[in-house]
């Protein structure tokens, strides 16, 4: 574990792999530890510098007052290439974790690629976290315990058969989204990022090569959102995963590490 600091806040990161290769680092969804990069880090990490890492209000992170802007966590996230010695980095997103790397991508200069997936480039024309998946997120049952909690938080972003399926993998993530995920409060805060995130009349601005993947079956970040990105983006290639959910990385990870691993390798 190492730790990148981002005025005053301690970011903690890990990294893997062959130190001469290029880098990719991961960036996770609202309250996630870094847990959720596993099956791609995996793909990657021998080809590749993998650095994994806490948003702040996660896991191993700090987590400061809020409410939380997607400027200060794409702040935290050159603090962690910074601290890492990193000049160039292909940066992989995912829902909150996409929309951190577009603002980085308008505010930094290391990154080489972008790879988005199930997020949005926020403004007037996108479609809107429907509201059943809103109060699943933020408005739980009381009675709940821990484990229940997290399963019933979980539900709108996996498949039904998927989660009847691999009950044992279900477990093991709720073991892990207890370790680490963001408090209430922090939460709240990376929720008030995403909620005032825009970057729709700057996607131009955008010029490395990206990657959109985006599931049909979204019903966190409804799939209107992924076309919207890679309308917006000069150099962006969009793959529909037909019937995906909005944790794809997770369910579909074969074809979404194919995809990535292709990708980057061209770049």
């Amino acid at each position: 574990m190492q730790y990148a600091t981002n005025d005053g806040v301690d970011i903690a990161y890990e990294r893997e792999g062959p130190p001469d290769a290029e880098t990719v680092v991961f960036v996770e969804g609202i309250g996630y530890g870094r847990w959720m990069w596993l099956w791609q880090q995996e793909a990657l990490v021998e080809a590749y510098e993998t650095i994994v890492w806490d948003n702040r209000g996660t896991g191993d992170s700090d987590e400061p007052e809020g409410p939380y802007t997607m400027s200060q966590m794409a702040g935290d996230l050159e603090a962690v290439l910074d601290d890492a010695g990193v000049e160039q980095a292909h940066i992989v997103g995912a829902s909150m974790g996409g929309m951190i790397a577009q603002q980085y991508a308008l505010e930094y200069d290391r990154a080489e690629s972008l790879t988005l997936m199930c997020t949005s480039p926020g403004g007037p024309d996108a479609e809107p976290v429907p509201k059943e998946t809103q109060r699943r997120m933020f408005d739980v049952p009381e009675d709940l315990d821990k484990r229940e909690l997290r399963r019933y938080k979980m539900q709108p972003a996996l498949s039904e058969s998927f989660m009847d399926t691999h009950e044992d993998l279900i477990e093991r993530i709720i073991d892990w989204r207890i370790d680490s995920d963001a408090s209430d409060r922090a939460l709240e805060w990376q929720g008030a990022a995403v909620q005032a995130f825009d970057a729709s009349d700057r996607l131009s601005e955008i010029t490395v090569p990206a990657l959109v993947i985006h599931g049909t079956a979204d019903e966190v970040v409804p799939y209107e959102n992924g076309e919207l990105l890679a309308r917006g983006l000069p150099h962006a290639d969009f793959v529909t995963v037909h019937g995906g959910p909005h944790l794809l990385f997770i369910e579909e990870y074969e074809r979404v590490n194919t995809q990535i691993r292709e990708f980057i390798d061209d770049v």
